[in-house]
């Protein structure tokens, strides 16, 4: 997939980068959560002493085996791959978002976990191997196959259901970092600077020679 293709099926998901934000807070936890295992005076700012303790505590687990990141690596990179103007899903720390984000909502565990194991399953039947050592070509034909819910075959819901789950997580983890920020363009708040009302505005209540 193209970077704009591969954007543009996200899109088609249907779901607003609200809904996208919501499906990553936890109950106790609305506010966007660090990916690096070091927190910065920057993270904590603002935050309670227990919240930034069971960060820690989430940062020093592992749930993902080294052969599932490896595959949320490539999967995340087909889904929002580096182009011309900023990095991929990678290069954003999305693989590392996942993997505190399924720690910190345990209901993405398993269908996350399931979801992989079909999907090495589909590989090793269709190709002898697994995702992460199938050819790029491999990958993207089984990617198509899942990532188009209205085109997929009945036999592929597992797979759709799978997808759908890991591309909104990536669609999260990249446009929440500062790679995807910077990405759609979003400044921010900034402060205003007064340079005095516009020239045009003056002439047209005949103002322009008005000294203040």
């Amino acid at each position: 997939m193209k970077r704009r293709e591969s954007l543009k099926a996200i899109g088609l998901t249907a779901l607003s980068t609200g809904l996208l934000l919501d499906s990553c807070k936890s109950d106790t936890e609305n506010k966007q959560v660090p990916t690096s295992k070091q927190a910065t005076p920057e993270d904590t700012a603002g935050r309670e002493a227990f919240e930034i303790e069971r960060d820690k505590k989430l940062h020093a687990e592992t749930f993902f085996t080294k052969h599932e990141m490896a595959t949320i690596t490539v999967l995340g990179d087909i889904i929002i791959p580096k182009d011309e103007k900023s990095g991929s899903a990678s290069d954003a720390g999305v693989p590392e978002f996942i993997e505190f984000i399924v720690k910190d909502i345990p209901t993405h565990q398993v269908p996350m976990r399931g979801g992989l194991r079909w999907l090495d399953i589909q590989c090793s039947n269709r190709y002898g191997k697994p995702f992460v050592e199938c050819s790029q070509q491999q990958q993207l034909e089984m990617v198509t196959a899942i990532a188009y819910p209205l085109k997929a075959k009945p036999e592929m819901a597992p797979g759709v259901t799978f997808f759908n789950r890991m591309r909104d997580l990536t669609a999260t983890g990249f446009f929440t970092s500062k790679i995807g920020i910077a990405d759609i363009g979003y400044a921010g708040n900034a402060p205003n600077r007064w340079t005095g009302v516009p020239e045009d505005v003056l002439k047209q209540y005949g103002m322009e020679n008005v000294k203040v």
